[in-house]
């Protein structure tokens, strides 16, 4: 057996890669495909004993899309879509024939050449040119639907196509009527019901549609997190090179400032680098001879020399994409109820229709009566109130749920968000601040505490390592003033700290290394109780500066990733709803556990890397549904992975755009909204499709004809007229979303 992961044009919806991949799988000689939407490609495991690549190309061709060859993953220019174009159309086009051919009734003025009862050629005219051009504005959704009839997988879109058709048909034969003096048949026009159908059909494809995008453009970006050039070196001479040109074993040169271009073992240097993109680890990691470097990761404060050892798609990030990738295709979104049943309602509907037609004509009606009932069952039976029940419901939830600062990206999100079982959160970004912050002073001189911030956040503007950068910040914070020009003979010690003059005095920033070299005396002074300050600090997950004045030690300060304010009140909420909380992060497991212990998280799973992540998600999703709460990067996979991924505001691009929810207040007390609201809409959502179902229970037998011995009757345009009531039925109860 072998894969292929083959470029696929031409689906816009859901409909389209469902119908694909339902006849590839019928393929003989295709023992699985699954087709991704988002990424617009199809993963194909086929016998090459019976297949080849062409061939399965052309199975590709006849249901009705292109292969564009195989998908590299690479980046896409971003193509330019007429979507939006079209959906402004067909709402202009909307507005004018409802009020062309209802206007009347309701007493609006109307030019006289429209005016039905007067001239109703013109009037049945103008209304074929507007349903004409809907028709071909709304093309995509008919070709889909006539493309899932043929192939056997009849859809939504196939029942709004037939319905389409029927009206536009029936309507061109009662114009007919009336350019032959039939004047009464301007009663029998539906040209109305077309461009309304393709109208709400098409919202909900173009919102479909922005998502879908949204994903696909951020796991490119993720793809360019790579530097386009690195440095390396041969023969003795530099040369830069495009990331293409490195092959395995080239000996690759990272100055300070610059990204790591490929995955490698240092061979020379000594630096700080920041990996927190794939272990969510806020701190910087010393780096050094033999020690491995990763893609991506931004190097701090020391040149580097590395052997490439993977690249290309062997590389880490390369992986990530891969994994992220996968997830989309692999994840079974909950099916939503009107997809679940239009394998059976569809075909049902098409049955009713025409089995209700050659009943009647046994009976010996004529065609006109006959075609009127098979228009009706179908016009009646359109999914609209069913195809609204859901996504109304939706739209309304997700407005409410902006209001309160949580962006809903998939409807899924909405209906599970209240079956939660089991909620991780990532630590650094999502349950911290996700940047380094004075967390604790030990003062051992006369100076206030104020006064030794300020010079060590003027000496420290000097750097730009992540600890120096997050003391400045809390100097900014407490107002206190940075001035520059005050630090002179500013010198940074690799591996140990900073020696620099401020107002003339010698000071030395660091770690202990760095005073135990310049022989500063500290065990004394840090000595409190049975437990030394510095080991204070390291248990409460501190890096630690050792501050010495002309060689003389006044000040220890911890550093560390700061807990949010009401992330302790978050788990407790979560705990009184049996909600289980997990803290899953790819730092370091002494921080994590310390962390899970202040805010009450039992349950920590530290030290793991994006895949061990996505492995982590996996297990916990045998236990019932599982919410993903991250920030980074290193997240995005389990993101995806879990049932709803849930991105903080602050995060990264690829992390919220691969999420289903995004908290943009980046306050995590809005996941209890997220489950408050999940819990409200599904009830309204239940309602809506007990109004949708009962009304088509109702209308269908009467459509077909079935109480006619009662003197009941139903002709297309009550059939419109009845199906827009139960549209505006489920319309209103899902406002009542609003009231919540």
């Amino acid at each position: 057996m072998k894969k292929v992961l083959l470029k696929i044009d031409g689906m816009t919806c859901s409909a389209c890669s469902n119908g694909l991949e339902k006849y590839l799988n019928k393929q003989e000689g295709i023992k699985q495909a699954s087709v991704n939407l988002v990424m617009n490609n199809a993963s194909i495991e086929y016998d090459e004993k019976l297949l080849d690549i062409p061939q399965i190309e052309k199975f590709v061709e006849k249901a009705g899309f292109e292969s564009l060859g195989i998908d590299k993953l690479e980046k896409e220019k971003k193509k330019a879509s007429n979507e939006k174009y079209k959906l402004i159309g067909l709402t202009i086009l909307a507005i004018l024939i409802l009020y062309i051919s209802m206007g009347q009734m309701i007493g609006l003025p109307i030019f006289e050449i429209l005016n039905m009862h007067h001239h109703p050629i013109y009037f049945s005219i103008v209304q074929f040119i507007l349903s004409i051009i809907a028709i071909y504005l709304g093309k995509d959704i008919i070709r889909n639907g006539y493309k899932n009839l043929v192939h056997k997988t009849p859809n939504m879109d196939t029942l709004v196509g037939l319905g389409v058709i029927s009206s536009l048909l029936y309507s061109m034969y009662n114009t007919y009527q009336i350019f032959i003096g039939n004047e009464e048949a301007v009663h029998h026009l539906y040209y109305e019901s077309i461009v309304i159908i393709l109208f709400f059909i098409k919202i909900g494809k173009y919102i479909e549609g922005r998502n879908k995008d949204k994903t696909k453009e951020a796991i490119q970006d993720l793809m360019m997190i790579t530097p386009n050039l690195a440095t390396i070196e041969k023969d003795g001479k530099q040369k830069q090179v495009t990331l293409d040109e490195i092959q395995k074993g080239d000996i690759v040169i990272c100055k300070p400032g610059e990204k790591i271009a490929v995955d490698g073992e240092i061979m020379e240097g000594t630096t700080h680098i920041d990996e927190s993109f794939i272990t969510g680890e806020s701190v910087p990691v010393k780096k050094t001879t033999g020690n491995k470097v990763i893609a991506g990761s931004m190097n701090y404060d020391g040149m580097i020399k590395y052997k490439a050892e993977k690249i290309g798609k062997e590389s880490t990030v390369s992986e990530i994409v891969r994994m992220v990738v996968e997830a989309t295709n692999t994840k079974a979104p909950i099916a939503k109820i009107a997809d679940t049943i239009s394998g059976y309602f569809v075909p049902g509907i098409i049955l009713i229709a025409v089995l209700a037609s050659i009943i009647w004509a046994i009976l010996g009606e004529d065609i006109g009566f006959i075609i009127n009932i098979f228009i009706t069952v179908l016009v009646v039976a359109c999914p609209c109130s069913l195809g609204l029940a859901t996504p109304l419901a939706i739209v309304m939830a997700s407005g409410l749920a902006s209001r309160k600062g949580i962006l809903v990206k998939s409807s899924e999100a909405l209906e599970n968000a209240h079956k939660i079982k089991t909620i991780v959160f990532d630590k650094t970004g999502t349950l911290t601040k996700g940047h380094l912050s004075v967390s604790q002073i030990f003062n051992y001189s006369a100076l206030k505490e104020d006064e030794i911030i300020e010079v060590v956040a003027n000496i420290e503007n000097h750097s730009e390592h992540p600890i120096a950068r997050g003391i400045v910040k809390y100097a900014e914070e407490r107002n206190i003033p940075i001035d520059s020009k005050k630090v002179t003979e500013f010198k940074n010690i690799s591996g140990y700290g900073i020696q620099a003059k401020y107002n003339g005095i010698n000071y030395l920033i660091g770690n202990k290394k760095l005073m135990l070299e310049n022989h500063i005396h500290i065990d004394k002074i840090i000595k409190e109780n049975e437990m030394n300050d510095d080991e204070t600090l390291e248990n409460d997950g501190n890096s630690l500066l050792f501050i010495a004045k002309e060689n003389t030690l006044i000040a220890l300060i911890g550093v560390k990733d700061i807990i949010k304010e009401n992330a302790k009140e978050v788990i407790d909420k979560l705990k009184q709803q049996n909600i289980s909380t997990v803290m899953l992060t790819g730092d370091n497991e002494k921080t994590a556990k310390a962390i899970g212990k202040i805010i009450g998280i039992e349950n920590v799973i530290a030290g793991v890397i994006p895949k061990q992540k996505a492995e982590e998600i996996t297990k916990l999703k045998e236990n019932g549904l599982v919410m993903m709460c991250g920030d980074g990067i290193n997240d995005s996979i389990s993101l995806v992975k879990a049932d709803i991924g849930v991105s903080v505001g602050s995060g990264t691009d690829i992390a919220m755009d691969s999420s289903d929810v995004v908290l943009m207040k980046d306050n995590l007390d809005k996941i209890n909204d997220l489950i408050n609201i999940s819990k409200k809409t599904m009830r309204i959502i239940k309602q809506n499709l007990f109004w949708a179902f009962f009304y088509n229970i109702c209308m269908i037998p009467i459509a077909a004809g079935v109480l006619i011995p009662l003197g009941i009757t139903m002709n297309p345009m009550f059939a419109a007229f009845s199906m827009t009531i139960s549209s505006v039925t489920v319309t209103l109860n899902s406002l009542r979303l609003k009231k919540i």
